[in-house]
Order: C-alpha cells, then structure tokens, then sequence
C-alpha cells in the first residue's frame, strides 16, 4: 500500500524505494525504480543509496540481500507472494526423495529455507534458459505450476516435477484465452489509470529500463 511505503520513507528518509514489477500503478508512483524477478540485484546495485526499500514480497527482498551489498529493508514486513510462500522446505524434501536425481530449481519468491535448498533460483523466463543448458535430465519446479507445461513442450527430451500440487495462482487463472479474445474482439475490460498517476509511474519503470540494455534479461 502506498501509505506502508509513505511510513518506511519517514523512517529511513535516505533510502531509495525499488518496488516489484506487478505493484500497482498506485504505489509505483512513489518507487524511485521498478524491478522483475530476473533483474533485481542488478537493478538494486544500480542505485545510489546503500539502504533500499523494497517490496512487496520478503522472500525476494531475501533474495535479492543475499546478492547485493545493500541493506534491503522488506515493505511491509511480512508481504509474500502467496502460491510460492506457501511451498515448503516438506514439500521439497518428499520430492527430492523421489526424484533424488533431479536438480531443484526454484522462483526467488519462494521462503529463504527453500532458497537455501535450490540448485538455481531464477525468474520463470530463467528457470526455462537454466532447464535447457544444465546437463540434468530431470528437475523439481518450484514456481506456479502452470510454467510445468511450458517446460515439457519446448524442452520435451527432460523431465519437469511439480514440487507441490496446490502451487496454483488464483488471480493468473483468472485470464483465460476467451477473455483474451473478447477483450480484443469487443474493446472490453478497459484499464484506465488517471494520468497523474501513470506518469509518475512511468517515471519509476523508465529508471528500470536505464539500467539495463535491451538484451538484458527483464
């Protein structure tokens, strides 16, 4: 929410706010810069201040601490994505019992214990680069389950095991191809952000696009 983010500049007023890609227009209209999955570090390491807000998920501001020299202070404290916090280091180890051969390779929203666990930890566009260049011929997926399909179909010489069965996410199964089609059929389901807000959020994506080259992974 804006105002968490209005709280934590109160009380760090030197810190630097870097917020999550899919934050709202809203609260992106107070980040100094946007990040994905695929670059965060890179991106944290590229402002100014040692102190850095970020959010709105723990588990990749963990991450991301664990790869820079900044001080990564969480926004809110206990923001989570909920379809990878709820994956457990349990469900890791029953696979890993099955599949003992097979490499866990896992998304950086994930809780710091599965982390520490990974072979790789990467977003789902470098999960994918990873599967196809590791030698392993098996791999444990640690992300939404709808990237297992994915894997199967471009990569179809491997083998790709969901670490958990419920890794669903609700909110991305909401869109589906016939919503797609009539949004561009019909012009329905318009999102109109009010200009005041859109352009101080461009301002914070734009910072994210500065840093990085147009071949660099976003």
């Amino acid at each position: 929410k804006v105002e968490d983010i209005k709280v934590a500049k109160e009380k760090y007023p030197n810190a630097e706010t870097v917020l999550y890609i899919n934050s709202t227009a809203e609260t992106k209209t107070e980040a100094d810069c946007i990040c994905t999955s695929a670059n965060a570090p890179e991106t944290i390491n590229a402002m100014n201040s040692d102190t850095i807000l970020f959010g709105p998920d723990k588990n990749l501001a963990y991450f991301v601490e664990k790869r820079t020299k900044k001080r990564i202070i969480p926004v809110p404290e206990d923001g989570v994505c909920p379809t990878h916090h709820q994956l457990s280091k349990d469900d890791f180890l029953n696979s890993l019992k099955k599949y003992p051969n097979a490499e866990l390779v896992v998304h950086p929203e994930v809780i710091p214990e599965v982390q520490e666990m990974a072979t790789h930890i990467a977003s789902t566009e470098g999960m994918l680069e990873y599967c196809k260049k590791s030698n392993s011929k098996e791999f444990i997926i640690g992300t939404e389950n709808g990237i297992i399909h994915r894997l199967k179909r471009e990569i179809p010489g491997k083998k790709f095991y969901a670490a958990s069965e419920i890794a669903t996410c609700p909110a991305m199964k909401m869109i589906t191809l016939e919503k797609v089609r009539d949004s561009l059929k019909e012009l329905k389901y318009e999102v109109r952000v009010p200009e005041e807000i859109s352009m101080k959020a461009k301002e914070a994506i734009d910072c994210m696009l500065s840093h990085h080259s147009k071949n660099d992974p976003l």
